[in-house]
């Protein structure tokens, strides 16, 4: 296999340009959340259906990524980032251009097979161009673009949905996945293929059991855990996906062919560690920022851009810490630079979680919104590049689709436990005098607040909520939040049994 400095004289070119399409596909992630109110008047749809914008575009992003990875191995990171990009890019287009919400849903299940074929290439691409001991500023700005797009998708959404109308927030990926194209033509380099072949059963066994694994987490608040189809349960249906991936592991196992996702990946300690922290990871970033703009925009009556601007702070801070803390990957110790930052990330949940109020100050919760900034600019990288350092080249796609499926099933995960768990709090905290009991579903605050409404309920409640009702909402967001803060205490504990990478290059 040609050593990184043969393939290519400059890595640091590729890297950022594969950075724009990544950037692009994360915050196609979250932007659509502040367009739902608008996409609902537009096309005449219910909450439900709109809900399905965002869930359709999860569940085809997140089923084919172990796939995806192996075919990086296969035909070449970079031809496969770049059919990625050009389906992601059209499909955007289809999806500004659609008149019914049923269009827009098929639209963005494309997109998301699109972005499914883009995100272990980006990673891959690191891994194989840079040698492992200049891999950490690689990885910091790989991490530093995935926590900021994240953020960034909610405050660029209400900014296009308020100046040009909710198309806009998919036109805006033509341009930029234009130029993606592009760069990635000029700048990525084309790597050694391996002549795999491909498991088949392997390849039937992930995809079901990750569909109805995700599908059943999705849909599990929506039915209050009941029927889904029929008689057929959520309990079931999330059962069913867990006995496909056991029969996945088992296939892998015991097969003699070449499997999907070599196990022997989780033999490397890191590796392992690396996954269960980033799946606590995911999980929070995604649950954290949805209570956040509930109780700015529902108890202070802020706009869906107000609310947002309140996390830029967070964002700002995390792309100026990123890149030094990609510099010390090398040299320091993993534990301790991913323990600060997922140590912070607690802290800083727990801190905001006791912190909202009706009358607590958007300056108030700066601090904390801060530390969430070091918790951004200290995790992703020492995790992303402890996760790598060891493995094969020839596995450099298979790490890189297992840990991007763990991430975003994490983020899966944390979608829909953040909604029992504001539900759960909502009646505690209220109870039946707002009539938000019974699955948020009662009275005009209960149909505002109905499971996955997000920004179009926030405006229902946020138009003259009693100020009784106000205290307990907020209280009611807040403690919401100790759910992810108390899940990331155990990537916490993971990452605290890193041990320093190997001092390895080879194949």
């Amino acid at each position: 296999m040609n050593s990184p400095s043969q393939t290519t004289a400059n890595p640091w070119r590729a890297l950022w340009a594969l950075c724009v399409g990544f950037f692009m596909i994360l915050v196609d992630s979250t932007i659509v959340s502040v367009a739902m109110p608008d996409i609902m008047e537009s096309l005449d749809a219910d909450i439900n259906a709109v809900v399905w914008v965002t869930s359709a575009y999860l569940l085809a992003y997140v089923v084919p990524l172990l796939i995806t990875g192996r075919l990086g191995d296969k035909f070449g990171p970079k031809r496969v980032y770049m059919v990625g990009l050009v389906v992601f890019t059209l499909s955007s287009l289809w999806c500004g251009l659609t008149t019914s919400v049923g269009a827009l849903i098929l639209a963005r299940v494309v997109q998301g097979l699109g972005a499914a074929a883009m995100t272990p290439q980006t990673m891959a691409v690191i891994t194989r161009v840079f040698p492992p001991d200049r891999r950490g500023p690689a990885m910091g700005l790989w991490g530093a673009v995935a926590g900021i797009a994240t953020l960034v998708g909610p405050i660029l959404g209400g900014l296009l949905v308020d100046g040009f109308g909710w198309e806009w927030i998919f036109f805006v990926n033509v341009p930029v996945g234009l130029i993606a194209l592009v760069l990635a033509w000029r700048l990525v380099p084309k790597l050694e293929t391996h002549a795999h072949s491909f498991d088949w059963v392997g390849v039937v066994l992930s995809a079901c059991g990750m569909f109805l694994l995700v599908y059943g987490i999705q849909q599990a608040h929506g039915v209050e855990w009941g029927p889904l189809i029929g008689p057929i349960t959520v309990p079931f249906v999330i059962g069913g996906g867990v006995a496909f991936l056991v029969a996945f592991v088992l296939w892998q196992k015991h097969t003699t062919a070449e499997v999907l996702v070599p196990l022997s990946l989780f033999r490397d300690r890191n590796f392992t560690l690396a996954c269960i922290a980033m799946t606590t990871v995911g999980f929070g970033v995604t649950s954290m920022a949805f209570p956040i703009m509930l109780w700015a925009q529902s108890v202070l009556g802020y706009s869906p851009t107000q609310a947002a601007l309140l996390l830029a702070p967070m964002a700002i801070l995390s792309g100026v810490l990123a890149p030094f803390v990609g510099r010390m990957v090398d040299t320091g110790n993993p534990r301790v630079l991913a323990g600060i930052g997922l140590a912070s990330f607690s802290v800083a949940l727990f801190w905001l979680g006791a912190m909202l109020g009706p009358d607590t100050s958007p300056w108030a919760i700066m601090p904390p919104v801060l530390l969430l900034g070091v918790a951004n600019g200290f995790m992703w990288a020492p995790i992303s590049s402890t996760a790598t350092r060891n493995l094969p080249m020839r596995f450099a796609g298979a790490g890189s689709g297992v840990y991007n499926t763990v991430r975003q099933v994490g983020a899966v995960l944390g979608s829909a436990a953040m909604a029992v768990a504001m539900e759960a709090r909502l009646e505690a905290n209220i109870g039946d005098a707002s009539g938000m009991t019974g699955g948020m579903g009662g009275g005009e605050a209960g149909a505002g607040m109905s499971a996955g409404s997000g920004v179009a309920g926030s405006a229902e409640i946020g138009s003259g909520m009693p100020p009784a009702i106000a205290e307990g909402f907020a209280h009611a967001m807040g403690q919401s939040l100790w759910v992810p803060a108390t899940l990331i205490l155990i990537g916490f504990v993971a990452v605290l049994f890193f041990e320093r990478p190997k001092a390895r290059t080879g194949a």
